[in-house]
């Protein structure tokens, strides 16, 4: 039996965990490849007009695996609480799945997370596991083998944080979802770019989702996407080490369009760059925008307008 995974979305969360408990429970499974054009592209022939750059390139990602493995893992994020709730992107992704591919015969290990219906993760991976003909007890200690190594990685990526928070270079916050700053088709621009001009980039998505969650609630509680407030958590950790902020979000995403705004206009004392990507193939223009960022910064670290 293999297991096809799809390189998007929820992949950039549970990609340790599904990888370690898989391989615990002795089942192969394979992952499709980094994004490219072709995959891009054929994301954007399944999903209807108005779907955003993200769910296209999964969808791109779900056509790649069909006919190379036995099922393909589908997440499903509805609720982690009343006030932790997901996109309807994630909401629904397991429909879309189905309806998308119907024609295809595409078989799919669904993998469902909702609070509100009493299914948290460790009853997903275990219920996952017995779809797979796997004992609940094998299951469960593949689970938590799983969430030790996933913790940490998790400690490793907020220590090196750490460490880059202290060097001389100019310093960068880049505020955006893990499916936008780490795709190789959607986040590669900016931080290849970014990497070049010799910046330190802190990816707000390393630091702990808790503690996050933790220093979010100083501005709001009530910001119903756990992501989106995790991500706002990072700023308020984290502001007064940096010396800019880059906002990146995907064209079409409202809770990002919402979210993004709030930060606008809170954090007036620090420059901040709003990039809206889409799945256009043109680079010049990001980069023009980071340069000019870039010299802002510069202008303020020698005293100008904004010392």
């Amino acid at each position: 039996m293999k297991i096809g995974i799809p390189r998007g979305l929820l992949y950039y969360e549970f990609e340790f965990m599904w990888k370690e408990f898989f391989k615990e429970l002795d089942i192969e499974y394979i992952i499709s490849p980094d994004t490219d054009k072709d995959i891009y592209q054929a994301g954007v022939n399944k999903a209807i007009h108005e779907s955003c750059l993200p769910l296209k390139v999964f969808l791109g990602h779900v056509e790649y695996l069909i006919g190379k493995c036995d099922y393909i893992l589908i997440p499903r994020i509805g609720t982690f609480g009343f006030y932790d709730r997901m996109c309807t992107r994630y909401q629904s992704t397991i429909d879309l799945v189905y309806n998308t591919f119907r024609d295809d015969n595409i078989k799919i290990l669904p993998f469902n997370i909702d609070y509100s219906e009493g299914e948290k993760q460790i009853k997903s991976f275990v219920k996952m596991g017995k779809f797979l003909g796997k004992r609940r007890g094998q299951s469960i200690l593949a689970y938590r083998k799983a969430r030790i190594l996933n913790d940490y990685i998790v400690s490793e990526k907020e220590a090196k944080m750490e460490e880059k928070l202290n060097s001389d270079n100019i310093k960068i916050l880049l505020v955006g979802h893990k499916y936008n700053t780490l795709d190789s088709f959607s986040g590669s621009i900016i931080m290849n770019y970014l990497k070049k001009m010799g910046v330190e980039i802190i990816l707000a998505t390393d630091m702990d989702s808790k503690k996050a969650d933790f220093y979010a609630k100083e501005l709001t509680d009530t910001m119903p996407w756990t992501l989106n407030r995790e991500l706002l958590g990072s700023i308020l950790k984290y502001k007064s080490k940096i010396d800019g902020i880059i906002l990146i979000s995907s064209f079409n995403c409202g809770p990002d369009s919402m979210a993004n705004e709030m930060i606008l206009r809170k954090f007036k004392d620090i420059p901040i760059l709003n990039l809206v990507i889409d799945g256009q193939e043109g680079v010049g223009g990001i980069e023009t925008r980071l340069e000019s960022f870039l010299d802002i910064i510069l202008f303020k670290k020698e005293g100008g307008l904004f010392g």
